[in-house]
This record gives structure tokens, C-alpha cells and sequence, in this order.
């Protein structure tokens, strides 16, 4: 969880913004800006563990990803399954989770421009439905909130 303080003197909409001091302004907006390092490094982690957790199952059933890979994934047994389990197919419609969130969109991001990289080199056109992406940011405001305690 996220600790943060209530903040009562950084907003014109919810406070007197006329009996604020300049005093009470520069500590309110310190405060704000320790706030947003914590939601930050909140991403940084999951970022962090996306990187972790991408594509394991290509090493833990590599025997799967082999077979389907030796057809030419003609044979998609092991990558129909990849997609429900991994976060980042957001292309395909079976890939993408109801969870889906903007860590998953930088994951997706990351994998595809790393393996035409790092492949072909060169990325071929990323284009992701707008109501994934707008999901994704709505799911991932709520995935923030949910980690926040706001002390009085």
C-alpha cells in the first residue's frame, strides 16, 4: 500500500486559496511531489516484475513452444494457451486480459519492438483498438487508487 497525507492547502478547487501562506504552499506542493514518486515507483515495481514474468512459458514448457514453433505455429496448441497466460498479446483478441492495464500496453510495446529489433530489424505497424487502450487507462487509474491510504 501507498501512504500518502492529506493535502489541504495544494488545490484552488478544495481549499481557501486566499489564506494559504506561500509557507504552507511550498510544503503542500513538496508533499505532492513525494506523492507522485511513491505512485511512480508503485509502476516502476510492476514494470519491473512484467519484465520478470514475460514469456515464461516459453521456458517452462519449452517442450509445447518447440513443437508449435517446428510447424510454423500451424500447430497452436502451446500459443493459443500463451496468449490467456501472458499480458502482453493485446493484438489478438483472446490476449487481451479484463484487467488489462497500461503496464501491459509498455509490455506489448517493449516485446514488439525489441523482437523486430532484435529479428528483422525493423518494427512492423503496432496499432491497438482504442477501446483497449482507453480500458487500459481506466484499469490502470483504478489499479493506483486501490493502493492508496490517505491519512488525515
Amino acid at each position: 500500500m501507498i501512504t500518502i497525507k492529506k493535502s489541504a492547502t495544494a488545490d484552488t478547487r478544495t481549499c481557501d486559496w486566499s489564506k494559504v501562506t506561500k509557507e504552507q504552499l511550498r510544503e503542500s506542493t513538496e508533499q505532492h511531489r513525494d506523492d507522485v514518486m511513491k505512485g511512480l515507483a508503485f509502476f516502476m515495481e510492476l514494470i519491473r516484475e512484467a519484465g520478470e514474468r514475460h514469456d515464461f512459458d516459453k521456458l517452462n514448457d519449452l517442450d509445447g513452444f518447440h513443437r508449435d514453433f517446428q510447424t510454423g505455429f500451424k500447430q497452436t496448441e502451446w500459443w493459443d494457451n500463451h496468449r490467456k497466460i501472458a499480458r502482453h498479446h493485446l493484438l489478438s483478441e483472446d490476449g487481451i486480459p479484463e484487467d488489462v492495464n497500461l503496464v501491459d500496453v509498455l509490455d506489448m510495446i517493449t516485446d514488439c519492438v525489441m523482437a523486430g529489433m532484435g529479428r528483422a530489424g525493423s518494427v512492423y505497424p503496432l496499432e491497438i483498438a482504442p477501446e483497449t487502450l482507453m480500458k487500459s487507462f481506466q484499469n490502470t487509474v483504478e489499479l493506483l487508487k486501490a493502493e492508496i491510504v490517505v491519512e488525515a
